[in-house]
């Protein structure tokens, strides 16, 4: 503890100048997490120089977002120093809960995809798999979301105003990236790409340690700066303006995170961003390669580079198709910059790829406009076209005389504004495809991308996602973690799959009561936070009814919100009656631009406005929309679960991740057939889950035989009521028309997604999860039956998989002693 302390001081007084006289709670944190990370950079040279040892297969994860959260007390749970650290603090008068609670959320990722990557750069490192993550460091993140008079309004997420104590700039590496320009087509048959705009990419490092093994690996994030930080001539001449906005253009690109990972749209800003990603990475990845392949740097060895062995010591996983044009950008490099040739060169880049995707959502599907593009990225288009026609022919050789089948394969689709299916260049230009859960890979072969999938079979595999069970049990749950290990060991924590031991203590009176225990603590402390930041008294003995991801039509609040509604008309008719007391919980951001899913917020705030302020309703029902949902938020939230909602259309959510971290925290999930819901249900039995309405085939045969939404609604008068009062302003009654777009979506503009159509079997379901939950007991044991069968749902396990079948990538154990020699983590 004393050295603990000594270096807590030290970077008080010499790295912030500060003494306790005069530091803040923040200063204190800082100290914390420079103290920490000293902890960590020893195991972070040991990596790095065990990796140029051995030179292995290094993974490369590309992803625009990675929703890591904070980074405090992960750092220190996987050093294995948290409890040394929380010891060391109480004696020098300071509680970590408060330290911790000063650090921001980083703003670096905005919903499931971004909290994956996150959990798969946690489960590299613990799996000490050579692995590392590339993205862009946002200076703001999505936004900080307010609510005003029920609506959302959305304010900066200035993360990074404090500094950040976790990042090392590397300066020295610097990158040019290019965009615009001329192609300009050489004697030798070559072309070379000039005259374009630069814009600098400056790295920054964040070191991401494995679970108490040693390993370090890192997470390198790209800025953009421009390459003249200061034009005098404009100056000189007046036009300060000029000077600065010639500086801010530039520097745009990793200004800010968009914030739809679930909708496209076709902004040359985007466009950019990725671009700027795969163009530094790929430099850098090339880099690194041709350091291994030399042993030299100087230019004259850097061009004997034999490339034919990348693909045997470079996977790159490209996380969606936000990181696709790193496809005709490594092409460019090795047939413009390389002098490869183009069958050699296609051969390397696509032996070196592989594409996860993420979505059937059509407007979630990447299209860029050829002229777009052509104007920003020229050769790039140019490769793009040469892919697709040989990539054309041989769909010809194949299904001569299908032409059809061509236009549906092509990566450039005429229909409507010319565009560049990025989906397809994903495909094509890989050597395998994932799907994220069983139904959703199912989906992708047997329709979303069934022509390729009969083309090459063998390129389609699934990998179902995982979860890190370091944050998101250990760090976030710890009555629940320690109550695990005492009774099993801590083995859990690296095996997830050992959780199965549980089951032995199902009929064990002491453990439920102790499980039960666990459950109330989070749930009180859940209780205290909602009075302390709401105003709102809710009762721990109620049901948490928890609902929490990004507000989209397809993630169906609406249909929680019907269900809520109709609670309410049962109290409000039977005041007296017996009723299970129901806290509902509805946490998300909404697109800035989706209107949608805006009001759908508002209708949120209003129902609670109604609900909680009833006198009839005397606590039975209470309604909470978490304000500024993030990881930190979850981290509270998802311990003091009691039921999971899970509520999508089937065939519509590719995985979902947060039905895992219900799981194995101890809720029960009520949800439809979709996504990962499907796994759960097999592993915990139907028996322990509540699944309603349609599935897969139910919905598509709905719709084939023609969908009128308006006669479930005419049918049903218990939903016809919930309609009519949400439209004629029951719950607006200051703006009585305010929900009519909201409702005509569902009633005359189609119901997209079937949200009247499964509404009665929702209502059936959650009148059996009401009276279930009175038998306290009986609900307990089937939460463990839930937590005992959560391990396959590890991000270890999955990574395990992504490492053995799709990147052939083996682990590099660190070594505990000390050696001599020098690193260079950077590098």
């Amino acid at each position: 503890m004393s050295a603990i302390r000594d270096l807590f001081n030290r970077h008080l007084h010499c790295t912030l100048a500060k003494d306790v006289s005069v530091a803040t709670e923040r200063d204190y944190y800082l100290s914390l997490s420079y103290t920490v990370r000293d902890h960590v950079m020893s195991s972070w040279h040991k990596t790095h120089r065990e990796y140029y040892a051995k030179d292995p297969k290094r993974i490369y994860y590309l992803s625009l977002e990675f929703y890591v959260g904070r980074s405090l007390t992960n750092m220190m749970i996987n050093l294995g120093i948290h409890g040394l650290c929380a010891r060391s603090l109480y004696n020098m008068g300071l509680r970590m809960e408060e330290l911790e609670d000063v650090e921001v959320d980083a703003g670096l990722g905005n919903g499931g995809l971004g909290r994956l990557a996150a959990c798969f750069l946690d489960s590299m490192a613990t799996l000490a798999l050579p692995g590392y993550g590339y993205g862009l460091r946002y200076e703001y993140g999505i936004f900080e979301q307010a609510i005003r008079d029920g609506f959302q309004e959305e304010l900066p997420d200035d993360w990074l105003k404090f500094g950040n104590p976790w990042e090392v700039p590397r300066p020295e590496y610097i990158l040019p990236v290019q965009f615009y320009g001329d192609v300009k087509w050489l004697d030798d048959g070559s072309f070379n790409w000039e005259d374009g705009q630069i814009v600098l990419a400056v790295p920054y490092d964040t070191p991401v340690p494995g679970y108490r093994n040693n390993t370090v690996n890192t997470m390198r994030l790209w800025s953009a700066r421009s390459p003249n930080s200061f034009d005098l001539s404009y100056f000189n001449h007046g036009n300060y303006i000029k000077a600065v906005l010639d500086r801010n253009l530039a520097e745009r690109i990793s200004m800010c995170l968009y914030p739809n990972d679930n909708f496209f749209e076709g902004k040359e800003l985007r466009l950019k961003q990725e671009y700027f990603l795969v163009s530094a990475t790929l430099q850098d990845i090339i880099r690194r390669y041709k350091h291994f392949r030399t042993g030299m740097k100087d230019r004259e060895s850097l061009e004997r580079t034999n490339f034919d062995l990348l693909p045997m010591k470079v996977a790159v996983q490209l996380n969606d198709t936000h990181p696709s044009l790193a496809i005709p950008e490594l092409m460019r490099i090795l047939v413009d910059q390389e002098g490869l040739e183009w069958d050699q060169a296609w051969e390397i880049c696509t032996s070196t790829f592989s594409y996860t995707n993420h979505t059937i959502l059509p407007e979630a599907l990447e299209r860029w406009p050829v002229t777009l593009l052509e104007r920003v990225l020229p050769r790039h288009l140019m490769i793009i076209y040469e892919i697709n026609r040989r990539h054309l022919d041989h769909v010809t050789t194949l299904f001569p005389g299908d032409l059809d089948r061509c236009s549906r394969m092509s990566l450039v689709e005429e229909l409507g504004e010319k565009s560049v299916n990025m989906a397809h260049l994903s495909i094509v230009g890989s050597h395998t495809v994932n799907g994220v859960a069983e139904i959703h890979s199912n989906i992708l072969k047997e329709s979303t991308f069934r022509d390729f999938y009969e083309m090459w079979p063998q390129k389609f595999q699934n990998k179902t996602n995982g979860i890190t069970p370091r944050r998101w049990l250990l760090q976030c749950n710890m009555p629940l973690a320690n109550l695990i290990t005492e009774y099993i060991g801590e083995g859990w924590i690296t095996d997830l799959d050992q959780l199965t031991k549980l089951t032995q203590f199902l009929d064990d009176d002491v453990f439920v009561q102790r499980f039960m225990q666990a459950k109330m603590s989070n749930k009180r402390k859940v209780a205290k936070m909602l009075r302390k930041d709401y105003g709102i008294e809710v009762n721990p003995n109620s049901m948490y009814d928890i609902h929490v991801k990004r507000i989209h039509e397809y993630k169906r609040q609406l249909m929680n919100l019907f269900h809520v509604i109709t609670l309410y008309n049962r109290i409000k008719a039977n005041p007296r009656g017996q009723f299970t007391p129901r806290t509902v919980i509805i946490g998300g951001k909404a697109a800035p631009g989706y209107y949608m899913a805006k009001m759908i917020i508002k209708l949120i705030t209003s129902v609670a406005d109604v609900v909680n302020t009833d006198p009839d309703i005397c606590g039975r029902l209470k309604v909470i929309f978490l304000v500024n949902y993030r990881v930190s938020l979850a981290e509270k939230i998802i311990p003091a679960c009691d039921l999971s909602q899970q509520v999508s259309l089937a065939g519509t959510e590719a995985s979902g991740t947060g039905n895992m971290k219900f799981q194995i925290n101890g809720a029960l999930t009520i949800g439809t057939l979709d996504g990962a819901n499907v796994e759960i249900a097999e592993r915990v039995g139907e028996d322990n889950i509540y699944i309603f309405g349609m599935k897969v085939d139910e919905v598509d045969e709905l719709k084939a035989k023609g969908y009128d939404p308006v006669s479930f609604y005419e049918e049903n008068p218990e939903l016809k009521k919930v309609i009519d009062m949400i439209r004629d302003g029951y719950f607006s009654p200051d703006c009585k028309d305010r929900f009519h777009n909201l409702i005509d979506t569902i009633t005359v503009h189609g119901d997209r997604f079937c949200v009247l159509a499964d509404y009665a079997d929702y209502i059936k379901v959650q009148e059996q999860v009401s009276e279930d939950y009175l038998d306290q007991k009986n609900w307990a044991r089937r939460c463990i039956i839930n937590v005992a069968n959560g391990g396959f749902f590890s991000s270890d396990r999955t990574i395990k998989q992504y490492a053995d079948e799709i990147w052939n990538a083996k682990p590099v154990p660190i070594r505990d002693e000390d050696e001599a020699g020098a690193s260079d983590v950077s590098a």
